[in-house]
């Protein structure tokens, strides 16, 4: 019985540190998530600028010009 509860203890302490170590790596993985959302959305927003210099330059081209 004694030993049974050690083991039980053991188990126990074991998955408390495994639910600790989860939930950092979970914090982590949502900070990492937020910049690269974040960074998505500024390269999004860089193409859609390029391409609107883009349209404007093809709109002063000449109209011979292929």
């Amino acid at each position: 019985m004694e030993s049974d509860l050690k083991v039980l203890e053991d188990k126990l302490v074991q998955f408390i540190e495994l639910c600790k170590r989860l939930k950092g790596e979970n914090h982590q993985l949502r900070q990492e998530l937020a910049q690269a959302q974040s960074d998505a959305h500024l390269l999004k927003d860089s193409v859609a600028e390029a391409e609107n210099r883009l349209r404007f330059i093809i709109q002063k081209l000449p109209e011979g010009t292929p």
